[in-house]
């Protein structure tokens, strides 16, 4: 084997497109290596960020999507008053939990920055973020189950359209295609 002199000094000769580089370059500046402003503006203010894809994708309405269509989706008063009900609860919840989130992955960051990190402490911080982020996704999902409850039938199938999910061309799990689907598939 060369001498790690030598290996150093090959590889310091070697041509900058032999050497690729990470793709995290740029992420050691970070205040929270782990991740991207977007991603701590997004858990801080509750944002769904494919959390609740399981249900969406399975014809399970997003509160807050389903705001943003009342009037497409023929919503009464009623249903608008619970759906803000149930997106209020769910934005409460995340946000807080967004927050605890943060400030884990902040501790993590830092107990390896200075490099006070054990095998124990790094135990019990993934596995309370593992908790936390687990939190986040029931509180998205739990929303979707109740947001399905208010919606009828013809108001959840109009949403699956609306979302861009009935392309005439794409195939369903079951292989239909959705354009002889009316409703979303596996709807509630």
């Amino acid at each position: 084997m060369k001498h790690p002199l030598q290996l150093m000094l090959a590889i310091a000769n070697m041509p900058v497109a032999c050497l690729a580089a990470s793709p995290y370059a740029g992420d050691q500046s970070r205040t929270i290596k782990s991740l991207s402003q977007q991603e701590v503006t997004d858990y801080l203010s509750g944002k769904g960020m494919g959390f609740a894809k399981a249900a969406e994708l399975n014809g399970y309405p997003g509160p807050a999507h389903v705001l943003e269509l009342p009037e497409k989706l023929q919503l009464s008063p009623a249903q608008s008053a619970r759906t803000e009900q149930i997106f209020g609860r769910m934005q409460a919840r995340v946000r807080e939990l967004g927050a605890k989130l943060v400030e884990a992955e902040r501790n993590l960051d830092h107990s390896f920055a200075e490099k006070t990190i054990s095998p124990e402490s790094l135990a019990t911080s993934v596995d309370w973020i593992g908790k936390v982020q687990s939190e986040i996704r029931a509180a998205h999902l739990q929303a979707r189950l109740e947001q399905s409850e208010i919606l009828a039938a013809v108001q959840t199938a109009k949403y699956w359209h609306l979302r861009g999910y009935a392309n005439p061309d794409s195939t369903h799990l079951d292989g239909t295609l959705a354009a002889d689907c009316p409703v979303p598939p596996f709807a509630p």
